[in-house]
């Protein structure tokens, strides 16, 4: 039987990954404003002419701020982790620290199907551990706090966003010239979500 622990301690450590691999998506910045100094451009210039690698970067980091919120969210039903919890939540965080590559990757090479398609792949396997974490939370009452636990609404919440993010990297790889306008299926998460939770909660 895997022992169980107080989740400050790898609460802590996912906090500190994830502040690393934010930093990480700022650096091709910072060497962007050094080559352009290089190639003689303006600084108005470093702006205009890196328009793409600017605004990969903020929506990465909005998205990897999002599941960091909603990591804090989950955790907050956890009094104690075991191994099978750990190693969930090593993948979830792998997974974040992977994410400035495809953003690295859509910054720098025109939009496609298998850039876009790469890109919403890796959040969506993402969006899929942090449902994981949810179901493992809620499955275990050994894991789970009694005086706060998983609602049905956040676990619905949950596999809701996962299954529209699977639906934006299917339009995304499979779909000429839809791209990244497939993101904006997240919008119907509430819209899908809700009425779902009101139903079975």
């Amino acid at each position: 039987m895997s022992m169980t622990r107080n989740p400050d301690r790898l609460v802590l450590f996912t906090d500190a990954v994830v502040a690393i691999a934010v930093t990480l998506l700022v650096l091709p910045l910072v060497e962007v404003v050094t080559e352009s100094k290089t190639e003689g451009l303006t600084a108005v210039e470093v702006i205009t002419e890196h328009r793409p690698q600017i605004f990969t970067f903020l929506l990465s980091f909005v998205v990897i701020v999002r599941f960091w919120l909603v990591h804090h969210r989950v955790f907050e039903h956890v009094r104690r982790y075991n191994t099978r919890l750990i190693q969930l939540n090593l993948g979830w965080l792998l997974l974040i620290v992977i994410l400035p590559f495809p953003t690295e990757i859509i910054g720098s090479f025109e939009s496609s199907r298998f850039t876009s398609g790469l890109y919403i792949g890796t959040i969506w396997v993402l969006s899929l551990c942090q449902t994981g974490l949810v179901l493992m939370i809620q499955r275990h009452p050994d894991i789970e706090d009694p005086d706060n636990p998983v609602t049905r609404g956040e676990l619905i919440n949950s596999i809701v966003t996962a299954g529209l993010f699977g639906l934006a990297f299917v339009l995304a790889a499979l779909v000429p010239h839809v791209a990244f306008y497939a993101l904006f299926l997240l919008f119907l998460t509430p819209v899908i979500s809700r009425p779902l939770a009101r139903r079975y909660g």
